[in-house]
């Protein structure tokens, strides 16, 4: 069974000077390359450089989720499944609560850190508010 893997594989290119710096890093960190991608990709912080627009987008990504997670809760409750509802993450379709409810906390994990590397983009903390 060669070409099966348990898990999918994740690629992208990048210039031959990031890969090298990239490199350079994995094997001072002493870790295992996969391990490496995994936790720079999970647990490190996101820093948004751009517009107020792009923060918006993701305001709205969220209100649709809280809006599609009150429609999931109501048929889950009323019949204790739910069908053809896509992922947030992929897009494809779901019809297990679990793994959509998965995939829901990874998507809001992922808002949450997006926002928090942005917060500099409505937090001014050297500039005084004026007192009223």
């Amino acid at each position: 069974m060669s070409n099966i893997h348990k898990y999918p594989t994740i690629s992208f290119r990048i210039s031959d000077r990031d890969r090298r710096e990239i490199e350079a890093r994995i094997k001072a960190s002493g870790m295992l390359k996969k391990d490496y991608f995994t936790r720079s990709c999970i647990y490190n912080r996101i820093c948004v450089v751009g517009k107020k627009e792009t923060v918006y987008r993701l305001v709205e990504c969220v209100r649709q989720m809280q809006e599609d997670m009150h429609i999931l809760a109501k048929e889950i409750y009323r019949d204790g499944r739910i069908k053809g509802k896509c992922s947030p993450v992929d897009g494809r379709e779901c019809d297990d609560p679990d793994e959509l409810a998965f995939d829901y906390v990874a998507m809001l994990n992922a808002v949450i850190a997006v926002l928090d590397g942005a917060k500099y983009l409505w937090e001014n903390t050297d500039e005084k508010q004026p007192h009223a």
